[in-house]
């Protein structure tokens, strides 16, 4: 089961948002996913127990250190596009 985490910059509300879009296009693809969320903050701090993490294109910096771990750090710049969240899925090697 891949394990990814939706972080957001503020807090839960948005990242909660993404996560239910994340887990849409992962039932699509047909990949068993546990799909958790948090802040950027807070998310910085856990990313590299998770294989990838979905936020917000500004903050992909923050993650530099879990992307050095092998975690998979995914930008969207829109975060509730289900074709972007779908196409950078397939990008990142995550529909497998």
């Amino acid at each position: 089961m891949l394990k990814v985490i939706a972080a957001c910059g503020n807090g839960m509300g948005s990242s909660q948002m993404i996560k239910m879009k994340i887990s849409k296009v992962f039932k699509k693809l047909g990949v068993d996913v546990q799909v958790d969320h948090n802040s950027v903050g807070a998310a910085t701090s856990m990313a590299s127990n998770y294989d990838a993490v979905f936020v917000s294109a500004n903050f992909v910096d923050q993650f530099k250190n879990a992307a050095a771990k092998g975690t998979k750090i995914v930008g969207l710049k829109n975060l509730l596009s289900e074709q972007e969240i779908e196409e950078k899925i397939v990008e990142a090697g995550l529909d497998k």
